[in-house]
This record gives structure tokens, C-alpha cells and sequence, in this order.
């Protein structure tokens, strides 16, 4: 299974009591947690099944989610309401680590031309 995706659930998984504990503070906020968190399941999940250069939109997406994600629960500490962010962000880090990844992929190295080599010296 696509890693990004699994990990994506985790992370809503881990974000369930959050979203239950921020309710009794700010509905709103909580809300809107619940959303960011649902919106990377999806585009990583629609992004996973694309071709061509469409998927990166996709998985982009899914990292500005994410990053809502990460105000959300910054939002929380500042406004100092109990709830336990710890896990959640180790799932969040990860997921935007992996989405970074999937957007900004890495060249291949290039290959040196065989003229370019060094010979050994005859010494």
C-alpha cells in the first residue's frame, strides 16, 4: 500500500481525540481540523491513482493540508487547551516529509561521460 496514504490515516487516526477535545473550545477550529485532515486522505488517495505530472497537484494539495493540520494544532498550545498533540505531530512530521518528497522529487544523478574518468597513472 502507498505509504503516504497509510500514513495519512494514522494521522487522522491520531487526530481523533484531538478533534473531540478541541469541540468543547472552539467548534470551529476543531472543525476545521477534521477537514484539513480529511482533505490529505483524499488527495494523497486521488494523487496515488493519477499519471503523468497530475499527481504532484494532488500531493501538494494534500501538504498545504497538512500544514493547516500543523496551525491547527500550534493554535491549540497557544490557546493552552488540553490536548495531547505529541503523536499526532510524529504522524504529521512524517506525512510532510513524505508529501515534500513526492513534490519535489530528485534528479537523477548524472552519469559522468567515460572520457571524463581518470586513468590510472603508469608511474
Amino acid at each position: 500500500m502507498f505509504i503516504a496514504y497509510t500514513n495519512a490515516l494514522d494521522l487522522a487516526r491520531s487526530l481523533k481525540p484531538i478533534v473531540e477535545g478541541l469541540r468543547a473550545h472552539d467548534t470551529e477550529l476543531a472543525n476545521q481540523l477534521q477537514r484539513a485532515a480529511t482533505s490529505i486522505v483524499l488527495n494523497v488517495a486521488e494523487g496515488a491513482e493519477r499519471k503523468g505530472r497530475d499527481p504532484k497537484r494532488f500531493f501538494a494539495m494534500a501538504h498545504g493540508s497538512a500544514s493547516e493540520v500543523r496551525a491547527c494544532l500550534d493554535l491549540a498550545e497557544v490557546w493552552e487547551w488540553p490536548v495531547d498533540t505529541r503523536v499526532a505531530r510524529q504522524f504529521l512530521d512524517r506525512e510532510l516529509a513524505l508529501l515534500w518528497r513526492l513534490t519535489h522529487p530528485v534528479a537523477p544523478a548524472a552519469k559522468a561521460h567515460p572520457a571524463d574518468r581518470s586513468l590510472p597513472r603508469g608511474d
